[in-house]
């Protein structure tokens, strides 16, 4: 689980003003930062089942995201997967 600082600073520094919570910049950071903590459980815990499926369900919402903003501003869809190190 994200702790509510990091999630502030991930706001902070993705968020098109002060207080952004919904543009798809922020939403795509924020869900990179729980698929990372959830990647390094899983691989704690290989038999965790569950939160696996939850990982698959995070990352399937962020490809909707990346292609959504990838439709509609390409130039911030490029820096975003640059900055957060998302390959595609």
């Amino acid at each position: 689980m994200i702790s509510k600082e990091k999630k502030a600073a991930i706001i902070a520094e993705y968020g098109r003003k002060a207080g952004d919570t919904g543009s798809p910049e922020v939403q795509i950071a924020i869900l990179t930062e729980r698929i990372t903590e959830l990647t390094d459980h899983l691989q704690k815990n290989p038999k965790d089942h569950h939160s696996r499926r939850g990982l698959l369900m995070m990352v399937g919402q962020r490809r909707g995201l990346l292609d959504y903003l990838k439709k509609t501003d390409l130039e911030s869809y490029r820096s975003l997967i640059e900055k957060l190190g998302i390959r595609k």
